[in-house]
């Protein structure tokens, strides 16, 4: 592959999305029409996947292994489930500058870089996007901001254009996409020179607090500028608007690298940082964002590129957050650090329709309820709050039939090799903190 046909990256990451909010993933329509028509257009002219992952239930650290392509556990930062605002100023919890990353590895390699939208991985003076292999950054660098007056859930103003405070106004789901829509006219026209580039889009839809662009009034509550996680507020309607609002973006998004010329030629990406939240439909997984059952960890994932990738495909093909960024570096011809072998693994005969399956184990643990699991094929070892579970995820996606007592050898077996893994990453460290922004006394809890 010559330098001049290297893909160009559109890897877009929703938050918090459920499993089933998208029409292609069973989603139901909602009272205004089809929810997320251009993504659904995306899974019937590419690659849809009912068997990808997101690295962890909990933001920061998927952020940490899309980043890297390496098991988050392997750095402090994503040991904080999430990391939270209160940590502004901390020299340790964040992305290292040093690490190799995803851009990093692919400006190295001679790509253009951009991050439009979330960060979540640390704050400046020490940590940030501008730090990690992106050339322009913007966006929020918290977990949640307001979508109208951009403040996090300490009240603190938090959208920035590199490391300088940005002014912008709007509806942050509208800003993240029209931002995008110039940079990737910008750096396509760059691209026609022999330059590809990376955009990574992450945005905080459909993220709490429950503002569509039409509910500026919500912001200015004040109940919302008490507490953004607006729990006395919210449906399901507003919250399907707000994918549809992200749905439309992504569709601008696309129209602009076909009217650049350069579709063809560019693997867009779309995910979930992790499973869904309060108003998700994840039918017919069980649980959401902080659990390691299948709702909070199984989410969409589809893959776009006329030039590789045959239409209307669909894979059930096991994978994590970090094995599209392994991909993504194998594709642009980038070459991981030796320091810092890559964990994720290569996807493209996937892609290219070469091979149905790679054999692919999966790991998860979670400081929160002490969670840990691993899937390897059909099977799936969990365990929650001290209580051990064995479940054949082919039959039973919903996790009701626990084949534990039944099964003890196969239990046993896929206990050791969770534990041979976890055995090879550095435990989780005794001031590492859960932060949960409501529980029972809020609302019932699954």
């Amino acid at each position: 592959m010559t330098p001049a046909r290297r893909p160009n990256f559109v890897f877009i990451v929703a938050d918090d999305l459920g499993h089933a909010d998208l029409g292609c993933y069973g989603g139901r329509p909602a009272g205004f029409g089809a929810v997320s028509p251009n993504i659904d257009a995306l899974a019937a002219r590419g690659l849809r996947f009912t068997q990808g992952y997101a690295n962890s239930p909990v933001c920061s650290p998927t952020r940490f292994a899309l980043m890297t392509a390496r098991w988050q556990y392997r750095l402090r930062g994503a040991a904080e489930e999430p990391i939270s605002i209160r940590t502004r100023g901390s020299a340790t919890l964040g992305l290292p500058p040093a690490h190799p990353t995803l851009p990093s590895l692919l400006r190295d390699a001679g790509y253009r870089t951009a991050l439009v939208g979330k960060w979540h991985l640390g704050y400046p003076p020490h940590f940030g996007p501008l730090r990690s292999g992106y050339d322009e950054f913007f966006g929020p660098m918290s977990g949640g901001v307001d979508y109208f007056t951009h403040a996090a859930t300490n009240g603190e103003h938090d959208l920035w254009e590199g490391e300088a405070e940005s002014a912008g106004q709007g509806y942050l789901t509208d800003l993240i996409s029209e931002r995008t829509v110039e940079v990737v006219r910008r750096l396509a026209a760059r691209s026609a020179g022999g330059a590809p580039f990376f955009v990574s889009v992450h945005y905080t839809a459909p993220h709490w607090p429950w503002e569509t662009r039409d509910d500026r009034e919500v912001a200015r509550s004040s109940e919302v500028s008490r507490n953004i996680f607006h729990l006395g507020g919210g449906n399901i309607e507003t919250y399907r608007r707000m994918i549809h609002h992200m749905d439309e973006g992504i569709g601008a998004i696309v129209a602009a690298l076909a009217e650049a010329g350069v579709l063809d030629d560019t693997l867009v990406v779309f995910t979930s940082d992790n499973g869904g939240e309060r108003f998700s439909d994840n039918w017919p997984l069980v649980g959401g964002k902080m659990d390691l059952t299948e709702g909070g960890i199984r989410v969409p994932w589809v893959a776009h590129w006329p030039r590789v990738i045959a239409p209307g495909r669909v894979s059930a093909q096991h994978c994590l957050t970090m094995d599209f960024s392994a991909t993504m570096i194998a594709a642009g011809g980038a070459v991981p650090d030796a320091a810092c072998p890559l964990d994720g693994i290569d996807l493209m005969p996937v892609l290219r329709g070469e091979v149905e399956r790679i054999a692919r184990p999966m790991f998860w643990r979670m400081n929160h309820r002490g969670q840990r699991a691993h899937r390897d094929g059909r099977w799936k070892y969990l365990r929650v709050d001290g209580h051990e579970y064995l479940f054949d995820i082919d039959a039973d996606e919903r996790e009701r039939a626990n084949r534990a007592p039944y099964e003890p050898g196969r239990l046993n077996a896929m206990r050791a090799a969770y534990e041979a893994w976890e055995a090879s990453m550095p435990p989780v460290p005794a001031d590492a903190t859960v932060s949960l922004g409501y529980g029972a006394k809020d609302m019932p809890q699954r």
